[in-house]
């Protein structure tokens, strides 16, 4: 697997909460993690970020799979890992995490050009039941439409 095909996705949050604004954020890792996850071994299942009181943000709960060759240098999978981001966007995140109904939710795991990773994490605003009804309805028909095409 090549770096660039590097995507990993957390379909879980599209389905589960709106996205109002996203940023990309660049991740403290160390050197097993960063060869786990060029291998394709990370996961963004139940993870969410939060903003600590010296702001910082931290992603929790990112599951990175422990290196096959790392020895007694391997990490901890699910350990909090910080996220590295400009004064303004922390600011920005810091006040709309506040906010009752929000939160700030991975969405993206990926590695850039110059081969580092990079997070895109997201506010977002929780689905009501009726909201996931309706994605669900059009994800239907956007399924049923392309048979129609394909035949």
């Amino acid at each position: 697997m090549k770096q660039k095909d590097i995507n990993i996705k957390n379909r879980r949050a599209t389905f589960d909460y709106e996205i109002v604004e996203t940023f990309t954020a660049g991740i403290v890792l160390t050197g097993t993690e960063i060869k786990s996850i060029r291998s394709g071994h990370a996961s963004l299942v139940d993870t969410f970020c939060y903003v600590t009181a010296q702001n910082e943000v931290w992603v929790k709960n990112m599951n990175i799979a422990t290196y096959f060759y790392g020895s007694y240098n391997n990490h901890e999978a699910r350990r909090d890992r910080k996220l590295l981001l400009n004064k303004k966007e922390i600011a920005k995140l810091a006040k709309n995490g506040r906010d009752a109904g929000y939160t700030i939710v991975p969405l993206r795991l990926f590695i850039n050009d110059r081969g580092l990773a990079k997070l895109v994490i997201g506010i977002a605003r929780g689905k009501k039941e009726y909201d996931k009804r309706q994605s669900i309805k059009e994800r239907e028909d956007k399924r049923n439409l392309a048979r129609m095409m394909h035949k």
